[in-house]
């Protein structure tokens, strides 16, 4: 199957399952918290942290499994979908770096976090720092590893470069996101609980 073929049927997926869910019931009344619209704009300057540069080796960053803990999987994935269409708007990519760039660093990411999420509540102590260390720290890097691992494997490194080195570059951009992710969790929890979508303190917090 061409690999073109194979990321549109994932978005047609995803998409499908995220308007399923009919995620704005849950937007607060008075609209999105600002941070996530804050990190949604950032999307399109992450993915695009080769292209700004022109460097090849420089990683694009994902932002996929922050936004997914921010707002939830269904509307991480029509925000990701919505970043793509910008991206294509402007005329930053075209058509079929647009698809790849929204299914290996938006949706798998953000897919593999929630899964880890999902395993986390079900076989983790249900406490504060599970919730940072697991989801936010060790959640991102392994959901951004692997989804520029698979993207490598699928769609396989640019003209000129060997997959040894992206695969060292990705690795090493991962936990750079993984760090900043992690910091952020942390603080938000502390902070601004009501931000994260997916954090609750009557389900993480010790009970007295």
């Amino acid at each position: 199957m061409p690999a073109v073929v194979f990321d549109s049927i994932c978005i047609v997926l995803a998409v499908a399952a995220a308007l399923w869910a009919r995620p704005w019931r849950s937007v607060p009344a008075g609209g999105p918290p600002w941070v996530w619209l804050a990190l949604w704009a950032l999307l399109p300057l992450g993915w695009s942290t080769d292209r700004l540069t022109a460097s090849p080796l420089a990683q694009p960053l994902s932002g996929a499994s922050l936004l997914m803990l921010l707002a939830g999987w269904p509307l991480a994935v029509l925000a990701l979908l919505a970043t793509a269409v910008l991206l294509i708007t402007l005329d930053a990519f075209d058509g079929v770096a647009a698809v790849q760039h929204l299914v290996w660093l938006g949706l798998v990411p953000a897919t593999i976090a929630l899964a880890i999420g999902t395993a986390t509540r079900r076989w983790l102590p249900h406490h504060l720092f599970v919730y940072v260390l697991v989801r936010g720290f060790f959640g991102t890097l392994v959901a951004t590893v692997a989804g520029a691992w698979l993207a490598l494997w699928q769609v396989g490194p640019p003209p000129g470069l060997r997959t040894e080195d992206l695969l060292i570059g990705r690795w090493l951009a991962a936990w750079g996101e993984a760090v900043v992710t992690g910091m952020l969790v942390a603080i938000f929890v502390a902070y601004r609980p009501h931000w994260l979508a997916t954090y609750s303190d009557t389900l993480y917090l010790p009970r007295r």
